[in-house]
């Protein structure tokens, strides 16, 4: 479609399939696949053509997509023919690490569907609109920490849930520091 070189728009689409290559998050940015039928159309042949090899790269229907896969989870990165793959790479290795973060290392399909908020948030904080605003995945877990507050328990990363236990810890000692002091003043 469009022949100039890279732009600052270089994110066409990020997915995650399951190793079956159905759909588990799709985000698909400008107008280049309009209808989930498309998209659902190029999605299996990116998974056919992809799911088998060891390579991290691959050139088809004029588009350069990067992959990684983890245990039952397929990551792509998709650009347009003439995009830096090491930029592509460089979202896809921050989405990963990202993830592995958030998930405590485990990266696989029902810790995902378990935390489908997060990876929304962290896609959100690595590309907008096709424009890739962040590659490191220490920033982007800390945005969506912030972004996440309201966030269930369940979805929270482990991190979080330790700050709010030892700052309900250190509240307690201060209540009981203060009470003892008044027993005691007595």
């Amino acid at each position: 479609d469009d022949v100039e070189g890279p732009s600052l728009y270089t994110v066409k689409a990020v997915l995650i399939l399951d190793n079956d290559g159905d759909r588990l998050y799709a985000k698909y940015y400008g107008d280049g696949y309009p209808s989930v039928k498309e998209q659902k159309a190029l999605e299996k042949n990116i998974f056919n053509k992809t799911h088998r090899t060891d390579s991290e790269i691959a050139l088809l229907e004029g588009l350069t997509v990067v992959y990684k896969s983890n245990i039952d989870l397929f990551f792509y990165v998709i650009g347009s023919s003439h995009e830096n793959e090491l930029m592509l790479m460089a979202v896809l290795n921050c989405l990963f690490d990202s993830l592995s973060q958030m998930l405590r290392k485990n990266v696989e399909r029902r810790a995902l569907l378990e935390n489908m908020e997060g990876l929304f948030l962290a896609v959100d904080e690595i590309v907008d609109g096709g424009v890739i605003l962040e590659s490191d995945p220490q920033q982007v877990v800390h945005r969506v920490a912030l972004r996440g507050d309201d966030v269930p328990l369940t979805e929270q990363t482990v991190t979080q849930v330790r700050k709010s236990i030892r700052a309900s810890l250190s509240a307690i000692k201060f209540k009981s520091s203060i009470t003892l002091l008044t027993v005691k003043a007595h």
